[in-house]
């Protein structure tokens, strides 16, 4: 009698995913792209459609039935996000557009307002734009002063140089959890821990971790937490601040309007309570509540387990990389990485600009990413201007790396014949 093999992950899902079923030409698509977003599975899709179908109403504001329903709803995402972090509690939870507008609320309302000139915010060198920039900002509005910590020789976080810059100084650390570009997961545990040594702040950019391995915000103990719905199976336009408790209460609102006020005079306003304080006017409540699916069907599947699976198409897709001789990754390789490596893969050939790569690949049903990735000091660094990038999530397969190397290899020969 032959066993039946256990279905990976990816064969148990894949037809819940119906854009992984078309194709691009003639060629089947495959998606390497899900660190720029992610697909989204059917169960999210009709959430979408129920709300609009069955509860379209706002919320918190009508006593009518359907203004209950979609009020319901919307609540029960925040408690379903809340567990799925761990929060304490869960008004923790401040629903954003995306975690751009995430960091951008901590930034406005409690950077521009505890700062003061030559106080210190450490950031790395690998961080996206979004958790550059507003600091700049800050930085310029504040007077006070960016120090970035650099790369370790593996291309991953440099914790010496982090323990060196930390100082009396430090007002405030912004680290990404897991590196867009690098695929390195950051000990952001132990970056909080030393920071909190001087009394700093900590803000966690978890954009490419929650999606993909369990996340605790209790055990990293962090003061803040950010993420995009749209990298974790739930729609564009919804994100997350997850905020340690009496640290919210503290801040004052980012924005006015509807929703974040409790009364309102001719001559003042009071504050609503927590979190609506941080979510003036009428929210994305159908996106809301389809990130309130996306973290049920996330959770059905299991993050360590997405995370072991991921492990295994991470080993997989660098072994198939390193018999590419022209092809040259950034980050730690997946046997340096000690605690792991996202399932990316950020590269470039050797004659070949990405961009013509991604083109090229596109042709063959192929969708990986080419340009900065919103990293473009890191890229600076290696004195590159862009590269390709293949992402995957736990709907990807070992043949669609199989498939991907073929082409890859391919296209590096057709550009080769060329030359000669």
């Amino acid at each position: 009698m032959t066993l039946a093999k256990e279905k990976t992950i990816a064969e148990q899902v894949r037809a819940d995913f119906p854009i992984l079923q078309q194709k691009i030409g003639d060629k089947p698509l495959i998606y390497f792209d899900s660190a720029a977003t992610s697909q989204k599975p059917v169960a999210v899709l009709a959430a979408l459609r129920h709300y609009y179908e069955a509860d379209n109403a706002n919320v918190h504001r009508g006593a009518h039935t359907l203004s209950v329903r979609a009020t319901e709803a919307y609540e029960k995402a925040r408690d379903k996000v809340a567990r799925f972090i761990n929060a304490r509690d869960r008004r923790e939870i401040v629903f954003t557009r995306n975690a751009s507008e995430a960091i951008n609320l901590v930034a406005y309302s409690w950077a521009l307002n505890n700062l003061n000139p030559q106080d210190e915010i450490l950031l790395t060198v690998m961080e996206h734009h979004s958790n550059i920039v507003p600091w700049q900002i800050i930085a310029h509005k504040t007077g006070a002063v960016i120090k970035y910590v650099g790369l370790s020789e593996r291309e991953d976080f440099n914790w010496e140089q982090y323990r060196s810059l930390l100082s009396p100084k430090t007002k405030l650390v912004a680290v990404v959890h897991v590196s867009n570009t690098l695929g390195c997961i950051n000990p952001v545990a132990e970056i909080t821990a030393l920071a909190h040594k001087y009394s700093a702040k900590v803000l966690i950019d978890a954009c490419q971790s929650v999606p993909h391995l369990p996340v605790d915000v209790q055990q990293i103990d962090c003061d803040w937490l950010v993420a995009s719905g749209h990298k974790m199976c739930a729609p564009t336009g919804i994100g997350f601040l997850w905020g340690k408790l009496e640290i919210l209460e503290e801040m004052p609102a980012f924005m006015g309007g509807g929703e974040m006020i409790s009364e309102v005079f001719l001559d003042r306003f009071t504050y609503g309570e927590l979190p609506h304080k941080f979510e003036a006017g009428t929210p994305a409540i159908a996106e809301t509540i389809a990130l309130g699916a996306a973290v049920d069907y996330l959770s059905n599947l299991g993050m360590d387990k997405i995370h072991d699976y991921e492990e295994q198409l991470t080993d997989y897709l660098f072994e198939k990389l390193a018999a590419v001789p022209q092809v040259r990754s950034y980050g730690p390789k997946p046997t340096q990485a000690g605690k792991g490596r996202a399932a990316l893969a950020s590269f470039n050939v050797e004659g070949l600009h990405a961009s013509d790569l991604s083109t090229l690949l596109d042709h063959e049903g192929i969708a990986i990413r080419s340009g900065h990735h919103c990293t473009q000091p890191l890229h600076r660094i290696f004195g590159a201007s862009g590269s390709a990038r293949a992402s995957l999530y736990f709907y990807n397969t070992f043949a669609e790396i199989d498939a991907f190397i073929v082409a890859l290899q391919e296209t590096i020969n057709f550009f080769s014949g060329m030359m000669d």
